[in-house]
C-alpha cells in the first residue's frame, strides 16, 4: 500500500481528525501547543476528572519529544496512536472470546492468566468503571477513551490504576477535598495498609492454629536425630514438659514477625521489579520474577533473622528458662554477643533461591495448565484448585530447601549456649554440619521432622486464605493482590 493510500485510507484519515479535534479542544489559547495548565483545565473541562495533576506530568514528559515543554499537535497525534496501539494490545488481552468487548468474567478469567485473582464483586466494578453505556461490558472504544491519558500502557499499571480507580469511586468522601493526586495516594496507603493489615491477621491465625505442628517439627529437627524418638513420643514429651499451653512455645515471636516481614517483603519486591524493567514497558518474564522474589526474600530475611533465632530457642526452651521474648534476647545476646542473632543465617540464605524457584515454577505450571483447562470449559479455577496448586508447589519447594531449613535450625538452637553444650567444632558450622549429619544419620537425617512440616501446609494455607478474605471483606477491601 502506497502512502497516498494509506492517507486516503478512511479508517486513518477519522483516527487522525478525531485525534486533531481533540488537542483543538485542548488548546485553550488557540496558540497550535498545549502546556501542562491548557492540559490540565482542558482534560477538567472534558471530564477527566480521574486523571492526577502528576499524571498529566507524566503524560506531557512522555509525549513532549522535543523536550520543548509543551506538545505540538504532531507529538500529540504520533504519541497517542503509538499510546492506543499498546492500549488495543491489552484489551484484546483481556477480550478472551475475541468478540471485541470485555465483560466480568472474561475479566476474571484474564486477571487469572496474569497470576491475579478477583472475586466476582470486583470484576463488576472493574466494568462498572468504564463502561459508560451501561451494557455490563466494555468496548474498545470505552476502555481507550478512559486510559487515552493514562501516562503508561504498561499492562501492569493500568490494572493497577484501574483498580484503584474502581475502589474509589465506591467510597462516599462526604466532600471534596485536596487533589485528585492527593486522594489517590491516600487511598493506595490505605489499601496498602488494609491489606498488609488482612495478611497479618490471617497469618497470625493460620501460624496460632498450626503452632504445635511447627514447634513438633523443630523439636524433631534438633532432637530427632540424637533421641530417636518417633512422632509420638516427641509430642508426649512435649506435652509432659510444658502442658497444653506449652505446645504454643514461640508462637508469639512468630506472630510479631509477620507485619515487618511482609511490609519489607512487598516493598523490596516492588523495588527489584521497578529496577528489572527500569524504562520497558513489559511483563516480568518468570526468572525475573524468580530474582526479584529472591532478593525480596534474603532481604526481610536478613533485616528479621534475630526474631527467627529467637523463635526457635524460645521453642525448644523448657519451662522457666526465658520470662519473655526480652529476656531471651537478653540471655544469648550476654552469652555471645550481637552474632549469636545470625547462627544459621547462610544456610537460610541460601535456601531462600530453591524454595522459591520451584514453589514459583511449580505452580506457574499448575495454574497456567488449570487456567487453561477452565479457559476451554469457558469457566475460571475456584479458589479451591488455585488453593490446591498453591499447597502442592509449597511442599515441592520445601522438599528441595528442606535440608538447609534443617541445617538452619540445628545452628539456631545453639544460640546462646555455646559454652554449655560442649560440642565438636564440626557441628558449629554449616558444612560441617551437613557433614555431620550425613556421617551419622544418612540423607534421611536432613529430613527429620518433614511429616509435621508436610501436615501444616494444607491447613494453614487453608486457613490464611479464609481469614484473609474474611478480614479483607470487614476492612472494606473489595481487591485481593
Amino acid at each position: 500500500m502506497s502512502s497516498k493510500d494509506l492517507i486516503a485510507d478512511p479508517g486513518v484519515v477519522a483516527e487522525s481528525n478525531r485525534l486533531k479535534n481533540l488537542f483543538d479542544k485542548l488548546d485553550l489559547n488557540k496558540d497550535g501547543r498545549i502546556d501542562s495548565e491548557e492540559l490540565a483545565a482542558g482534560l477538567h473541562n472534558m471530564g477527566y476528572f480521574h486523571i492526577s495533576k502528576e499524571q498529566i506530568e507524566m503524560f506531557l514528559q512522555r509525549s513532549d519529544s522535543s523536550k520543548s515543554g509543551d506538545l505540538s499537535l504532531q507529538e500529540f497525534v504520533e504519541y497517542l496512536q503509538k499510546h492506543e496501539k499498546q492500549l488495543h494490545f491489552v484489551f484484546s488481552k483481556l477480550d478472551t472470546n475475541k468478540d471485541g468487548r470485555v465483560n466480568s468474567a472474561e475479566i476474571k478469567v484474564a486477571f487469572k492468566n496474569l497470576g491475579i485473582s478477583i472475586g466476582v464483586e470486583e470484576a463488576e466494578k472493574l466494568v462498572s468503571r468504564i463502561d459508560d453505556d451501561n451494557s455490563l461490558d466494555i468496548s474498545f472504544e470505552e476502555w481507550r477513551d478512559y486510559l487515552m491519558f493514562h501516562p503508561s500502557s504498561n499492562i501492569d499499571d493500568i490494572i493497577e490504576y484501574w483498580r484503584q480507580e474502581s475502589y474509589l469511586t465506591q467510597m462516599d468522601h462526604g466532600e471534596d477535598v485536596g487533589t485528585p493526586g492527593d486522594i489517590s495516594d491516600r487511598l493506595f496507603a490505605g489499601i496498602w495498609w488494609r491489606h498488609l493489615l488482612a495478611g497479618g491477621v490471617a497469618g497470625a491465625v493460620s501460624r496460632t492454629c498450626t503452632a504445635p505442628l511447627d514447634r513438633l517439627k523443630v523439636m524433631k529437627q534438633v532432637h530427632g536425630g540424637r533421641k530417636r524418638t518417633s512422632l509420638k513420643d516427641t509430642f508426649k514429651y512435649m506435652l509432659k514438659e510444658g502442658g497444653i499451653k506449652g505446645l504454643w512455645r514461640g508462637n508469639g515471636i512468630n506472630v510479631i514477625k509477620i507485619a515487618p516481614e511482609s511490609a519489607l517483603k512487598f516493598w523490596a519486591y516492588d523495588e527489584m521489579k521497578k529496577h528489572i524493567k527500569g524504562t520497558d514497558n513489559r511483563d516480568l518474564f518468570i526468572h525475573e520474577r524468580l530474582m526479584a522474589g529472591s532478593f525480596a526474600g534474603a532481604l526481610s530475611q536478613t533485616v528479621i533473622y534475630p526474631l527467627e533465632v529467637m523463635k526457635t530457642r524460645l521453642a525448644l526452651r523448657k519451662t522457666g528458662e526465658f520470662k519473655s521474648i526480652f529476656d531471651c534476647a537478653t540471655k544469648i545476646f550476654k552469652a555471645d554477643g550481637f552474632k549469636v542473632f545470625y547462627k544459621g543465617y547462610w544456610p537460610n540464605l541460601f535456601g531462600i533461591i530453591p524454595y522459591a524457584g520451584i514453589d514459583l515454577a511449580v505452580y506457574e505450571t499448575l495454574k497456567a495448565y488449570c487456567v487453561e483447562k477452565y479457559v476451554e470449559e469457558n469457566r475460571s479455577p475456584n479458589a479451591l484448585v488455585l488453593l490446591s496448586c498453591g499447597t502442592f508447589s509449597s511442599c515441592c519447594g520445601q522438599l528441595a530447601a528442606y535440608p538447609l531449613a534443617l541445617v538452619r535450625t540445628k545452628l539456631q538452637s545453639q544460640a546462646g549456649l555455646a559454652g554449655k553444650l560442649g560440642l565438636p567444632v564440626e557441628q558449629t558450622h554449616t558444612l560441617g554440619l551437613f557433614r555431620y549429619i550425613i556421617r551419622t544419620e544418612g540423607l534421611k537425617g536432613l529430613y527429620r521432622g518433614i511429616v509435621p512440616n508436610f501436615c501444616k501446609v494444607a491447613p494453614a494455607v487453608s486457613i490464611s486464605y479464609y481469614v484473609y478474605e474474611r478480614t479483607r471483606s470487614r476492612l472494606g477491601v473489595e481487591m485481593c493482590s
